[in-house]
């Protein structure tokens, strides 16, 4: 069981909100900014090989997609699981415990190591599930040897991660900014050469496409180690031998599993929506891909809110100022709803302008003109739900999102879409309606559970 400490003195009943200052928006501000820039830039890794591949052939993009979306369902649970760095590092940083901070981030490079066998263990027999899952004979094979060659690059991958999020909790942004920056290059020119060949490189096709996305996940990691090796050289240059300890190691994985179950199912939930609208017809699928990616676009500013949040009130309760704890929660929801208000506008005002920008294909722009406006609707939702994850994560709480996640999107979202959708007949706007009902509902709950833990002081989560 995680050990709360007493620092903060016996708890007391108190307002839940607080009115956030001028400095509490801009600091919100300042640094959820560059981790938007970072998470953009995590998404066009994937993006941009999705766009080279697609020039060679419907089956090679097929394929690609297809080993992609293995990848990333079996990683998210890794990265999830990592985010636990999120309140341990930033509140020892509040804190001022340079011990903790020391301990966490080497618990979780060792973390971020063992990850590495039950990846790969799982991803091994992907050609053995694609197969059973019936995928298209003619792209099983190229997806099993794009999986095979990304594993390697998972552990440099969930090393990164761990570096990313104990970065952002000290606020050092700057390093992992650039370290993005010239990856995504490296990926768009090795994407470009390997998949079609230059100069002495052979032509490798779509499993091209794969070898440079595993050597820019390793490079995420090395390139974050070079350029912030100031910051880090004090937490990683000398062993600590603590943190090899069973029950403190123990504990730090029991705070992210939840995360990492949470960010998993949040996924697959959307993924079996993607199901059932290709089960609908190649038009309905290619409509809905538009609205989704517009919405996962949108998505990128509460998300990174959404981690600086986190940091923020993990840094004030580490300090023990439950005043600016309180603060720090409002002005990252005020903040998240504020700009997804303005893309719900968007989406709501000028759902075709947004559709021709990704097809010229009438059919598909007039249904995604349809889904683009319910998209819009659940976009407040969608920055409250990931905003006040992001401060019960800051605060320690990382079971109740987990539960809530179930609830909304498994017992009340993803059967809403299926009455909505196959028994009253409404089939691809009544899939978006319950997407927008789920995280309707997810978003009420969590927004209880924060007002809820916030009426008195919360303690520092503490491991050791």
């Amino acid at each position: 069981m995680i050990l709360l400490s007493s620092r903060l003195g016996s708890a007391t009943m108190t307002s839940p909100f607080e009115l956030p200052r001028r400095h509490d928006l801009e600091a919100m501000t300042r640094l959820a900014l560059p981790v938007v820039v970072v998470q953009v830039g995590m998404m066009l890794i994937g993006v941009v090989d999705t766009m080279v591949v697609g020039r060679l052939s419907s089956e090679a993009l097929a394929a690609v997609a297809l080993g992609h979306v293995a990848i990333v369902a079996v990683s998210s649970f890794g990265v999830g699981l990592l985010l636990a760095l999120d309140p341990l590092v930033a509140q020892a940083v509040g804190a001022g415990d340079q011990v903790a901070i020391r301990r966490s981030v080497q618990r979780g490079m060792i973390l971020a190591i063992g990850l590495m066998i039950p990846s790969t263990l799982v991803l091994l027999p992907i050609e053995t599930v694609l197969t059973v899952f019936r995928q298209p004979p003619e792209t099983v094979p190229i997806a099993a040897s794009y999986v095979h060659i990304c594993i390697p690059g998972l552990m440099p991958f969930y090393g990164f991660v761990v570096l990313r999020q104990s970065l952002q909790a000290m606020g050092r942004l700057r390093p992992i900014v650039v370290t993005i920056v010239v990856v995504n290059l490296f990926n768009l020119v090795a994407d470009w050469a390997l998949v079609f060949g230059a100069g002495p490189i052979p032509q490798l096709g779509p499993v091209g496409s794969a070898w440079a996305t595993t050597t820019a996940r390793t490079l995420l990691f090395v390139v974050l180690l070079i350029v912030a090796r100031k910051q880090l050289a004090p937490l990683l240059a000398r062993f600590d031998r603590a943190v090899l300890r069973f029950q403190p190691l123990w504990k730090t994985v029991r705070l992210g599993t939840p995360i990492g179950f949470q960010v998993q199912l949040e996924i697959l939930a959307f993924a079996v929506i993607a199901l059932l609208m290709g089960g609908l017809g190649t038009l309905q699928m290619a409509a809905h891909q538009v609205t989704i990616n517009l919405a996962s676009l949108t998505f990128m500013v509460p998300l990174g809110v959404s981690s600086a949040a986190a940091v923020l009130v993990g840094k004030a309760i580490g300090a023990g100022d439950g005043p600016g704890a309180r603060r720090a929660a409002s002005a990252g929801l005020l903040i998240g709803a504020g700009f997804m208000s303005l893309m719900a506008a968007l989406f709501i005002g000028a759902p075709r302008l947004l559709a021709t920008a990704y097809t010229s294909v009438e059919e598909v722009v007039a249904l995604a003109a349809i889904l683009i406006p319910i998209a819009g609707y659940f976009q407040i939702f969608d920055a409250l739900q990931v905003v006040s994850a992001g401060v019960l994560r800051g605060a320690g709480d990382t079971r109740a999102p987990l539960l809530v996640n179930i609830v909304g999107f498994w017992f009340i979202g993803l059967p809403t879409s299926l009455v909505l959708a196959f028994e009253l007949g409404y089939g691809p706007t009544g899939l978006w309606w319950g997407l927008v009902v789920g995280l309707g509902v997810v978003a009420a709950f969590l927004m209880t559970r924060v007002a809820w833990k916030f009426r008195s002081q919360n303690a520092r989560v503490a491991v050791e």
